[in-house]
């Protein structure tokens, strides 16, 4: 790691109070039907297997489940393709236009998503919505730090996830309630009307910005040479994967390990959403203050509530408790990885910035195949927990390693400084 972080240079637009908030409403929103579009699938995945793969459900429910898990797979594949490829032409056009753009893009594959009749259509339709998740909190970051000012730009980070957040708190609890009732389509027809009134608001709301002057594609990809920036991606595909082993199978825990009715599900939700929006707070006022204070405290807490979700898995209360600290400490490491990333990348802050949901959509899939492959294997619905569990140790194992790596060149580098000076004093004295 021979990069230094650079922090990018955050200029504050001249707007009345109103339209900025205006503004970063209408940017929240946008992240509110990504999380909605996202992780309602978790919730009603029961249901969409029974839809699209009923002769395997009624032959082999288990392997029916993990085989319909693919549809969160796909989705996060479309986001780990999307991200860098969609980053690299913020260099071709205004980030305010580009917005509008990637949410006109989410709108269209949400609709297909509730739209398409068989697994195989539903696979690329799911894929295609996740292309454009990564460009989008990517310049919905820059764009809110850029409206709120220097010094903000971990809240700015937060503020465009809060969308997100928000979305699990409510969104996904009542989508998944619809769903339920009146089927997961439905659901997603919702989810699409909302990126719908996105594209509307955001036209009407974000103020223009005109593309980059002097960048050039090279340039942003010079950004992947940068030994960092792959360590910290790796990081967050790795430590992060296992909540999302629990999240894909959020409902046949609730219901095959706690024994809760699937009435339960949209209120373990729920308790999910409001861990995640109030760790994305506490993260985004820490990332400010402590980047790396912030990983390093929030680490152990994660792996601590995941140990009390093994122990208390089996009880419909201790389950829907451990899911909200869990789903809390998550939440607070999210705002100071995007941070890091963005500092890394310098100039490519748009890349930067999508290259952290890329890196999360790859736990995303990573930890989806993996919870799907112990249930299929015959390991039960209370597996998941535990590779959770490993994949958060093993993150935490990074960041340490990483930041002692960070911490030892950063010492040779002063080692040097000093050294040079010491040589170029004794010089001048020489030469006096």
């Amino acid at each position: 790691m021979t990069e230094s972080i650079a922090t990018p240079v955050v200029q504050k637009p001249e707007i009345s109070t109103a339209r900025r908030r205006y503004a970063l409403f209408a940017l929240a929103l946008g992240g509110f039907g990504i999380g909605s579009a996202e992780f309602v699938s978790m919730g009603l995945l029961p249901g969409i297997a029974q839809s699209l793969l009923p002769d395997t459900m009624a032959v082999d429910p288990e392997q029916g489940i993990a085989h319909a898990g693919l549809m969160i797979s796909a989705y996060a594949l479309g986001v780990v393709v999307g991200a860098p490829t969609l980053a690299l032409l913020a260099v071709t056009m205004s980030r305010s236009r580009m917005i509008v753009l990637m949410a006109g893009a989410l709108a269209l594959g949400t609709l297909l998503s509730a739209l398409m009749p068989t697994f195989e259509l539903g696979l690329l339709a799911r894929f295609v919505a996740g292309v454009p998740h990564g460009a989008y909190f990517g310049l919905a970051s820059l764009l809110a730090a850029s409206l709120m000012g220097p010094g903000n730009q971990g809240k700015g980070v937060a503020l465009a996830m809060s969308g997100l957040t928000v979305a699990n708190l409510a969104g996904v609890p009542v989508l998944t309630a619809i769903g339920q009732a009146a089927g997961w389509r439905v659901a997603y027809g919702i989810i699409a009307l909302i990126f719908g009134a996105t594209v509307i608001l955001l036209v009407r709301a974000v103020p223009r910005q005109e593309k980059p002057v002097g960048r050039r594609l090279i340039d942003e990809l010079r950004a992947f040479r940068r030994l960092q920036l792959w360590v910290v991606m790796g990081i967050a595909a790795i430590g992060f994967a296992g909540a999302f082993a629990v999240f894909s199978y959020i409902s046949d825990i609730a219901e095959n390990v706690a024994g809760a009715p699937a009435s339960f599900v949209p209120w373990l939700l729920a308790a999910a959403g409001l861990g995640m929006t109030i760790g994305n707070l506490l993260g985004g006022w820490a990332a400010d203050r402590s980047l790396f204070g912030t990983l390093l405290g929030t680490f152990p807490v994660y792996i601590g509530a995941l140990v009390a979700m093994v122990l208390s898995a089996h009880s419909p209360g201790g389950l829907i408790l451990t899911f909200f600290l869990v789903n809390l400490a998550n939440a607070v490491l999210i705002p100071p990885m995007q941070t890091w990333l963005i500092r890394i990348a310098g100039r490519s802050e748009v890349l930067g910035a999508s290259l952290n949901h890329a890196s999360f959509n790859v736990a995303n899939a990573l930890g989806a195949a993996l919870g799907g492959a112990v249930i299929a294997a015959g390991f039960g619905f209370e597996a998941p927990i535990l590779i959770a569990l490993a994949l958060s140790v093993l993150g935490m194992g990074m960041v340490a390693t990483a930041l002692a790596l960070l911490r030892i060149r950063s010492r040779r580098r002063l080692a040097q400084l000093e050294s040079a000076d010491i040589a170029l004093t004794s010089r001048q004295r020489t030469a006096a």
